[in-house]
């Protein structure tokens, strides 16, 4: 149904599948699943109806499925981010580095285009 904006129980449907299996590739440990708790409740949160893409979020759960099934490729991407986002939600980067002269350089600027390049090319939702 294109055009149409989703219902809130497809929203709510689609919240808890995504936190179930993102919570099944992690192995429920800590960490990890407070991160995937705190970065689907600011998505789902701050992001409008309008923004919500089904397919993207179907693809996504196939993604973390894969993650949960074999510690490969895909387990090895999801533990990569969790743990550059705990980080990065900590504030503990290195910040003598954060400055060359005087212009502000983003640490982490570099991984979210590569996130951002990921996402377009298999049409995931991963943040």
């Amino acid at each position: 149904m294109p055009g149409l904006p989703p219902s809130p129980s497809q929203i709510v449907r689609s919240y808890r599948d995504l936190y179930r299996q993102s919570l099944q590739a992690v192995q429920y440990a800590c960490p990890a699943r407070y991160v995937i708790r705190d970065r689907l409740r600011r998505a789902f949160r701050k992001g409008s109806p309008e923004d919500y893409q089904h397919d993207s979020i179907q693809r996504t759960l196939e993604f973390l499925r894969g993650a949960t099934r074999t510690t490969g490729m895909e387990h090895r991407i999801l533990k990569h981010l969790l743990h550059v986002r705990y980080w990065q939600a900590r504030n503990l980067s290195v910040n003598r580095y954060s400055r060359l002269g005087d212009a502000e350089v983003d640490p982490y600027a570099h991984f979210d285009k590569t996130l951002e390049m990921l996402n377009a090319s298999f049409g995931l939702c991963l943040r």
